[in-house]
This record gives structure tokens, sequence and C-alpha cells, in this order.
């Protein structure tokens, strides 16, 4: 009977009751900060690039829709996926029902596979703009990046809902399923060849896309950058060949920035996403939601390279924040380079 009283429920009254994550009330407290931060940020982040390029038509480039698009994805998540995340990481329980628990499992898994395919569309995007400036512009028009991510869209939700309401990631794991089930928990069971086609969706398809056109546009640039630079030594000094190699060393430090933040996040619960179906479902739970919430950061991180880390975005920011926040008054048809 004392054992019992040690154990905390998620439902206390509920014979089957999944138990409740023995946390100290000052670690609970610090995880619930620490998220909330995070959530907003991803919101907050997001939203304003999405607002920024709806209000200044000058960065309604093909580019830029799918910047746009990008930010309301990861908006998304952090509105409607990661507050209850947080509820479900910080006390072990899941309090809003099995049906639910299906919407917000399919509507994470959407969110971040279309999260990634709009992260390998920019980098297709930057190539073509980059290696082939002359058929980019005949090409890559506001419609065409329009049905792109409208695709994307509709891929990403008929895929995710399709099979996590068809139960067809789960055959085959009807014994196990039944032995780990309890009242208030949520868990999406993926079988081993469902777990690796989304692996393989998640991050080895946008990872592998990414990482060589990056490289190939890492290359280009650099030789764009050498030529530049020994055409204008002939002519002038040396100030704007420094200002060429500035501009190279920025570009692989941008480059950098991109694949490394992706890695980061993803790269640790794509390993163990892929390995834990043959090793019997042993990670524990924490572990997972850690693992998760590394993942959830890549969205908190997109707007600041997509966004911060280019003058357009920044000088949109500023003049956003004095007109309306501070109250200053702006002219809306700003010079963006």
């Amino acid at each position: 009977m004392s054992s019992n009283e040690t154990i905390l429920l998620c439902y206390r009254l509920h014979s089957d009751s999944c138990p409740r994550a023995h946390r100290f009330t000052v670690v609970k407290v610090a995880m619930y900060a620490f998220i909330s931060l995070m959530i907003l940020m991803t919101v907050l982040g997001n939203l304003l690039i999405i607002i920024s390029i709806s209000h200044f038509k000058q960065l309604q480039s093909p580019t830029h829709l799918i910047v746009q698009s990008l930010a309301v994805c990861d908006c998304l998540l952090g509105l409607l996926v990661m507050p209850y995340s947080m509820v479900r990481s910080v006390e072990g329980c899941w309090f809003l029902g099995d049906v639910i628990c299906k919407v917000h499992s399919s509507l994470d898994i959407t969110l971040c596979i279309c999260s990634l395919i709009h992260l390998s569309l920019i980098s297709i995007d930057r190539y073509w703009a980059i290696c082939d400036p002359l058929k980019y512009k005949m090409r890559i028009t506001n419609n065409t990046v329009t049905v792109l991510i409208t695709l994307t869209w509709i891929f990403s939700f008929v895929y995710c809902f399709s099979i996590v309401f068809s139960g067809v990631n789960a055959v085959g794991m009807e014994a196990l399923i039944l032995q780990m089930y309890c009242f208030g928990g949520c868990v999406v069971f993926f079988n081993k060849e469902w777990r690796l086609t989304c692996v393989i969706l998640l991050f080895i398809i946008p990872g592998t896309i990414m990482s060589s056109l990056y490289i190939i546009i890492f290359n280009v640039v650099k030789k764009h950058a050498k030529v530049l630079s020994v055409k204008v030594s002939v002519i002038t000094t040396g100030v704007n060949s420094q200002s060429s190699a500035h501009r190279e060393r920025k570009a692989a430090k941008t480059l950098a920035l991109v694949m490394g933040v992706f890695f980061l996040c993803w790269l640790p619960l794509s390993i163990t996403a892929a390995i834990d179906p043959f090793l019997n479902f042993v990670t524990p739970a924490d572990v997972f939601e850690a693992l998760l919430w590394l993942s959830y950061f890549n969205s908190t991180c997109n707007p600041l390279i997509y966004g911060f880390f280019y003058p357009c975005f920044q000088k949109a920011f500023k003049t956003l924040i004095s007109t309306y926040i501070c109250g200053f008054n702006h002219s809306h048809t700003l010079r963006f380079e």
C-alpha cells in the first residue's frame, strides 16, 4: 500500500492510468519557463517574417514567398503543437484524449515534414538563382512558387494524417501496443518500415538535397568572388578585393550555419528514431522527448537564419517595430538591397 502511495498517476481514479513524471517543483518550473520562452521566440520570430513579407511588396519575391510559407509552418508548430507537447513532456501525461492525441501527432509530423520540405525548396531556389541566374528569372516566378508551396502543404497533410488515422503505421505491433498502453498517454507507434520511411522523408532526403546544393553554391560563390577580385584588382586598389573576400567569408559562414543548425537539430532524433524499433523501443521517454524538442528548435532558429541574417529583413523589422510599436512615421515604400 505504501509503495502505491509513492506512485503519482495521471488519473488517480483510473485503474490503468499512466504514471506521472516524478520531478521536483523547481525542475517543473524551470522546464515550463524555458520551453515557454522557446515557444514565444518561435511564434514571434516567424510572425515577424510573415508580417514583413506581407507588408512590403519589395520583399514578395519567389525566394521570400518560400521563406514566408516556411515561417507560417513554423509559427503553426509553435502555436498548435509545441504548447501541448510541453505539458506532455513536463508532466508525463496527456489530458486531452486519444482522438486529440492522434490529431496532435499528425499535425506535429505534418508541420515538421512541411518545414523540412520548405528548407529543401529554399536550397533549390538559391541553387538555380546563383548557378543559373538567366534561366532562373524566366522559370521561377511567384506563380510557380505558389504552386510548389501549395503542393507541399497538401502532400504533408494528406500523407501524415492518412498514415496516423488509418493505423497502417502500427501494423504488426498490436501486441506491443496493448502491453505498453496506459490511460493518459499519447504515443503514436511506428513499425520498422514506416519509421524508416519517415526518417528518410524527414531527414535523409532534405539533408542530402541541402548538403549537395549548398556545397555547389559555396563553390560557385567562391569562384565568382575570386574572378571578381582579380578583375577589380587590375583596375582599382585592393579595397574592392577585400570586399569580395568579405562577401566570400560571409557566404561561407551563412551556409555553414544553415547546415550546422539543421544537422544539430535533426540528426540525433533521426538516428534514434531509425534504430529504436530494431532495439524493441528501449529509448527512455524523457530522452525521446528531449530529442524531439531539439528538432523543434530548428523552427525557432529558422527566422533567425533566414530573416535576421539578411539586410532586407533587418531593415523591414526595424521599420515595423519603429512604426507600430514606437510610433514613428516611416514610408512603406523602402529600398531593399
